[in-house]
């Protein structure tokens, strides 16, 4: 059975490496704080509670998507949607559109700057593969006003960017649980990460400035990934219960 994302697609390279999922998830994290719709996520209360728990959570659902074959990832898309129309039931109101948008438009964006931080600048040819397999999950959870390819996706980015995010109580707050639960140094590190990936109007609304540590260690960190010292580097940096779910992000022999 084929695979929803082609077994030589960039994305599943780009989804293959633990380094490159958190890197994703560390951008989306300080971009999605500001979001205008971050309020949905506290109406369950299960992200501030456990927002690490809510990360691995979350790239499960997406391996599902990026590793699985068609049907089993077309039912993990319509799972995610049915969530959501539970939690808009129980709150009695809907989720609005454009913060769905938003959220895919999150993944796109951080798959390339996650990847081309890590491992080398993407190609247009790369871009326009990983937007259409990102336009299909989208579609398939019914979003509209999506473009239809890179290039439209390019101007209509910038557009939410300015229109859809701003500091609030609830960003300082999902802030504070971040600290609260990765501890001052993996904090300070994982605001340094953030400072990098996201852009210049999150960079501006969150007080990041672009750090010369992160851009001064990449070179040496992709030296200790080539002779297999990463997994030592990891194991000082992540809290011991998610040592074994980060193992299980690296996915041999992927794309």
């Amino acid at each position: 059975m084929t695979g929803f994302v082609a077994d030589s697609s960039i994305v599943r390279t780009i989804w293959s490496r633990s380094e490159t999922v958190l890197f994703i998830f560390a951008g989306a994290a300080a971009e999605f704080a500001l979001n205008k719709a971050v309020d949905w996520l506290y109406f369950t209360g299960r992200l501030p509670a456990d927002p690490l728990g809510r990360l691995f959570s979350t790239v499960q659902y997406a391996r599902r998507i990026v590793f699985a074959p068609e049907d089993k990832a077309l039912a993990a898309i319509d799972q995610i949607t049915k969530i959501h129309q539970a939690v808009e039931a129980a709150r009695g109101s809907v989720i609005p559109d454009w913060a769905y948008r938003d959220v895919l438009y999150l993944l796109i964006h951080y798959s390339i700057a996650s990847y081309e931080l890590l491992e080398r600048p993407m190609s247009d040819a790369e871009k326009e593969e990983l937007y259409v397999v990102f336009l299909r999950i989208g579609k398939r959870m019914g979003l509209t006003e999506l473009p239809p390819d890179f290039a439209a996706w390019v101007p209509s980015r910038a557009e939410h960017l300015h229109r859809d995010l701003a500091r609030s109580a609830w960003t300082d707050d999902l802030y504070l649980q971040y600290r609260r639960h990765l501890g001052g140094v993996r904090y300070y590190l994982v605001r340094q990460l953030q400072s990098v990936l996201v852009p210049r109007v999150v960079q501006q609304m969150l007080g990041l400035k672009p750090s010369l540590l992160i851009r001064a260690s990449m070179p040496l960190y992709k030296l200790c990934y080539a002779i297999g010292l990463d997994r030592a580097i990891k194991a000082v940096l992540l809290p011991d219960k998610y040592k074994k779910q980060v193992a299980a992000l690296d996915v041999p022999n992927a794309g």
